[in-house]
C-alpha cells in the first residue's frame, strides 16, 4: 500500500491543515445524508473512505458495524477524526491513514464499500482517483461517489463555483464504465441553511457495484 508521510512544507497540505485548525470542525459531526440512504441495506464489512476530512462519516459506517480504512490529505484532519472517533467509542474500528490520493493505490478488490465524498480536484486528477477507488471495490462490493454537481453553481448554493472540478453523473459514471457496474447516477439537491434562510444545493450521486 503506498502511503506517503505528511509534508509539512507542501503548500497544498499547509492551506488545509490551517483550515481545519480555524475551529473545533469545520463540518459538522452529522454523517452525509446520501451516505446514510444509499448504505443501509448494506451488510456492513471492510469500507475505504477517501478523502475522510474530519471523519463524520467513517465514525458513522464504524459505529453501523464497518471496519474503515479512513484516508485524507491533512494530518490536521486526520488527528480531529481520531478524536472523534474515541470519543464516539469507535476508534478501534477505524484506521487512520494520511495520504495524498493523487498518489495513493488502495489495495485492490479489498473493500466491500468504497466511498468518495466531496473532492473537488481537476478532472484529469479525479479520473485517476475515481478509478484506484473503482479497482479497490470487492466482488460484491459497493461504490459511492457524492460531490457538488456543475449545475450548481448556477441553480443551487454553495460548494466549489469554479466548473473544472465539479462533477456530472455522465462523466463519473463513464470513469467507473471500465471497472464498475453503474446503478445509479443522478442529480440530488439538499437543503443548506443559511443566514437568508434555506437554500438548495445540488450534488451529483453515483453508486456503482462490482458483480460477485
Amino acid at each position: 500500500m503506498n502511503s506517503p508521510t505528511a509534508d509539512d512544507t507542501n503548500p497544498e497540505r499547509a492551506h488545509w491543515n490551517a483550515r481545519y485548525s480555524e475551529k473545533e470542525f469545520l463540518w459538522t459531526v452529522t454523517p452525509n445524508r446520501f451516505l446514510v440512504e444509499e448504505t443501509r441495506d448494506l451488510t456492513p464489512g471492510r469500507a475505504l473512505d477517501l478523502a475522510v476530512g474530519e471523519g463524520r462519516n467513517a465514525v458513522w459506517l464504524a459505529d453501523q458495524g464497518w471496519h474503515v480504512l479512513a484516508v485524507d490529505f491533512s494530518d490536521v484532519a486526520i488527528e480531529k477524526a481520531r478524536r472523534l472517533a474515541e470519543h464516539c467509542h469507535v476508534a478501534d474500528r477505524i484506521e487512520f491513514e494520511v495520504a495524498d490520493l493523487r498518489s495513493y493505490t488502495p489495495p485492490a478488490a479489498s473493500f466491500d464499500l468504497v466511498v468518495l465524498l466531496y473532492l473537488h480536484l481537476p478532472a484529469a486528477e479525479m479520473e485517476q482517483i475515481i478509478s484506484h477507488a473503482a479497482k479497490a471495490v470487492a466482488p460484491g462490493g459497493t461504490f459511492l461517489l457524492v460531490g457538488h454537481d456543475a449545475s450548481n453553481p448556477l441553480h443551487g448554493h454553495g460548494g466549489p463555483q469554479n466548473p473544472a472540478v465539479l462533477y456530472s453523473p455522465e462523466w463519473v459514471a463513464a470513469v467507473l464504465a471500465s471497472h464498475l457496474e453503474v446503478e445509479k447516477a443522478v442529480v440530488v439537491e439538499r437543503q443548506v441553511e443559511t443566514p437568508e434562510g434555506a437554500r438548495t444545493a445540488r450534488d451529483c450521486l453515483v453508486r456503482a457495484l462490482r458483480p460477485s
